[in-house]
């Protein structure tokens, strides 16, 4: 069995900043009529009070979807090897310079309007609190460790897990 490590505070935003970093894509869960709603987003920012921060068209679904109830969850995951949840609260804002702060060329892609395009909005997640599970080593590690374990019969849990609060 795993070890088991909950984090609070900054413990807890760093390791978020490790993970949502390292597996960049989540899904970006709402609801609508008590239904989860899932796509596919990458957050373009985590910022030092542990709030990701995401840019989408004014127009989108999530929009009318957060304005009518604020509760998101992300997921992510990365492989057999890494795993974090977030569940929270978001806010949009069409603040043109936090567009500006966290525009990238590579957004063009989803919104091809450009920085200057008057639909994008920003959205910033605020996390309540949250679960992660990863591995202690490295990717090496891990395969001899689960060799080692399909060998002997003998579980060699390389995981750690906990609560982020």
């Amino acid at each position: 069995m795993g070890d088991k490590k909950n984090l609070n505070n900054d413990e807890a935003i760093n390791k978020i900043k490790d993970l949502a970093d390292e597996m960049k894509t989540c899904m970006f869960c709402t609801y609508k009529n008590g239904k989860i709603q899932s796509r596919p987003m990458s957050a373009l920012d985590i910022d030092e009070e542990g709030n990701l921060w995401f840019m989408t068209d004014k127009k989108s679904n999530k929009i009318e979807e957060i304005e009518a109830n604020n509760t998101v969850e992300l997921f992510y995951t990365k492989g057999y090897d890494m795993f974090l949840s977030l569940h929270g609260k978001a806010t949009i804002s069409y603040d043109r310079k936090k567009i500006e702060e966290l525009w990238n060329p590579i957004i063009k892609v989803w919104m091809p309007g450009g920085v200057d395009d008057p639909d994008l909005s920003v959205i910033k997640f605020t996390f309540d609190d949250g679960y992660y599970w990863n591995n202690k080593h490295n990717k090496v590690v891990v395969a001899a460790k689960m060799i080692a374990s399909l060998v002997t019969g003998i579980t060699m849990d390389d995981g750690i897990e906990g609560k982020l609060t």
